[in-house]
């Protein structure tokens, strides 16, 4: 039987065949870190440059700062109100002291409510004092009202204009007596007020506001043709009793007592009963809020001729 030969072919894989994966290049890896990194040196440094939360800002005036103030103002004015003075109606340092008390020591200090009338020597220093709070003042100068308001940031300043002389000043008192339940009542909306001695001309928002002390050193008052001062304090009385919200009472200090009409007008509107001090020539009243229905300022009524007037 003839056997034929046969060739078998077997086929192995080699052993030098690449693995079917793909390594990553080492240059891929290295811009990888570097870029890892880079960002978490950048995170680090923000995080230890960040500055801290700040503290509130403060809302009333440091008491070392008010000490201050008021040690300057005291030495000024000592010197104002010496005999040889060229500033004879500057206010002396306790007039400065009764007037700087009430405003630091008030219960609303720091969101206290100051109307001024009359830009006087003491004014930007009561502003200071009033640090957080509103500060309107009211002259009768338009122009040094705006450059008040220019130079110093944060009074709000406006011009008035006053429609009475010092020599009415009886003729005034006597008619607003008589309209006591009508026009010249001592609880109204002074913007419609048809009373003479009612200031109704002054930005509105001035009436809407719940004032907690007014200061009246203004207008003029020293001439018999000077507007006298029986209008600011016939529209402080009524604003201090027209308050709707805030504290009842609102403290009104009457700078120049010792003159007669700010001493008559004081006494028919603001009242003898509301009066707590007098300080050299300053007169220092609490005035509480009144019922709408109220037509007398005073409990008891004061006759003009009861106190000398001279219009002179």
């Amino acid at each position: 039987m003839k056997i034929s030969n046969t060739n078998l072919i077997l086929f192995h894989p080699s052993i030098h065949k690449q693995p079917t994966h793909t390594s990553i290049p080492r240059h891929l890896w290295l811009l990888f870190f570097l870029t890892f990194f880079t960002l978490a040196f950048t995170l680090t440094r923000l995080t230890a440059t960040s500055p801290a939360p700040r503290s509130p800002a403060p809302t009333t005036l440091p008491p070392s700062v008010s000490a201050a103030l008021l040690h300057y103002a005291a030495a000024a004015a000592a010197a104002a109100t010496a005999p040889n003075s060229t500033r004879p109606h500057a206010m002396t340092p306790n007039e400065l002291s009764a007037v700087s008390s009430a405003i630091l020591r008030h219960p609303k200090r720091g969101q206290l409510n100051l109307l001024i009338f009359g830009i006087v020597h003491e004014t930007v220093l009561f502003h200071a004092l009033n640090f957080g709070g509103r500060t309107v003042v009211l002259d009768e100068n338009e122009y040094a009202a705006t450059k008040l308001e220019q130079q110093f940031e944060g009074i709000e300043a406006y011009d008035v204009q006053y429609m009475t002389r010092v020599s009415e000043t009886q003729t005034l008192l006597q008619e607003a007596r008589g309209l006591a339940k009508a026009d010249c009542r001592p609880v109204q909306n002074l913007l419609y007020s048809e009373c003479r001695l009612a200031l109704n001309g002054l930005p509105n928002h001035i009436y809407e506001v719940d004032w907690d002390a007014i200061l009246i050193d203004g207008p003029r008052g020293h001439l018999p043709s000077a507007p006298g001062r029986m209008s600011a304090i016939f529209t402080a009385a009524v604003l201090a009793r027209s308050k709707k919200t805030g504290g009842k009472t609102t403290h009104v200090f009457v700078h120049d007592f010792d003159r007669e009409v700010e001493r008559v007008s004081g006494v028919e509107f603001l009242c003898p009963e509301n009066l707590v001090e007098t300080v050299d020539g300053l007169a220092h009243f609490i005035v509480e809020r009144a019922p709408n229905h109220s037509s007398r300022f005073c409990r008891k009524r004061t006759s003009s001729s009861s106190l000398p007037f001279s219009a002179s």
